[in-house]
């Protein structure tokens, strides 16, 4: 496939920086945030009601994030969740008291229908990125489907994971960049990745924070949380529609993904330096 890409820095503020194959894709900057795993309602209310002062702060979209359940942990001795309708009753319970709209992840065909009561987008995980039935399930939801890239997948494969979910008549995709295989246990991000896959006119999202993990390290997951900012920035740069991370009142006691969440506390500064590089390009 030959792609020709090109960067127009004075173009309308209204659309993407980034020209695909003569393709231009409205630029909307939005953030999808949260802990990695419903862990408590109490948690999950800390977490909703800093982020959402900070979306009102900086004027930007807050999708509230958190997983139900963890079913691909490294260890089977590893926390997986409170119990699947409880925590999604949670997230419901969540965007209902601070109007916002909810996303989770979901590992069957099954769940779908299950976590689609509850929240209003849901999440391909990266590792079934290519599950064709459950593509087809996430789009058979009617909500917004967003497909994290595999570590396995190149930007172009994405293309094919966005039919299945086409298929269904839902064209209310994201694609999410979350970092390529280096070696065992380690990701790199091609940032090439974000371009090429503007191609397919849909919303492109950057993960600040899984792209950052080093995979099965020992019993868990590691991560380089230090990077989280300047890659971030990057991505912005770069012209993403949106940027996802995971963040905890406290990252050390996290149950999940406990070395790449952001400190709840430096959300704002984060999300701040986002905004005015997303400014600074218009």
């Amino acid at each position: 496939m030959s792609i020709t890409v090109s960067v127009d820095l004075n173009s309308n503020p209204e659309y993407l920086l980034v020209t695909v194959n003569k393709s231009k894709v409205a630029m909307s900057l939005f953030i999808i945030a949260g802990p990695c795993l419903a862990e408590s309602k109490e948690m999950l209310d800390e977490t909703a009601s800093e982020l959402t002062k900070i979306a009102k702060k900086y004027d930007v979209k807050l999708y509230f994030k958190a997983s139900y359940k963890k079913a691909n942990r490294t260890s089977i001795s590893s926390f997986t969740g409170i119990g699947d309708e409880k925590a999604l009753g949670y997230m419901a319970d969540i965007g209902q008291k601070y109007s916002l709209e909810t996303i989770t992840d979901f590992h069957t065909v099954e769940e779908a229908k299950l976590a689609a009561k509850y929240v209003d987008c849901i999440q391909v995980p990266a590792f079934l990125a290519r599950q064709t039935d459950l593509l087809v399930a996430a789009g058979e939801t009617g909500k917004i489907i967003n497909i994290k890239k595999g570590q396995f997948m190149s930007p172009i494969d994405m293309g094919k994971a966005a039919e299945k979910v086409a298929s269904t008549g839902n064209d209310k995709i994201w694609l999410t960049e979350r970092g390529t295989f280096f070696g065992y246990n380690d990701l790199v991000v091609d940032f090439r990745s974000l371009l090429i896959m503007k191609q397919f006119n849909y919303p492109v999202v950057y993960d600040a924070t899984h792209s950052l993990q080093q995979p099965s390290i020992g019993v868990q997951s590691g991560g380089l949380p230090q990077f989280i900012p300047a890659l971030a920035k990057a991505a912005v740069a770069t012209g993403v529609n949106g940027v996802f991370f995971e963040t905890h009142p406290d990252p050390k006691s996290a149950k999940s993904d406990s070395a790449t969440q952001l400190p709840l506390a430096e959300a704002d500064n984060f999300v701040a330096n986002l905004v005015k590089i997303h400014q600074a390009l218009k």
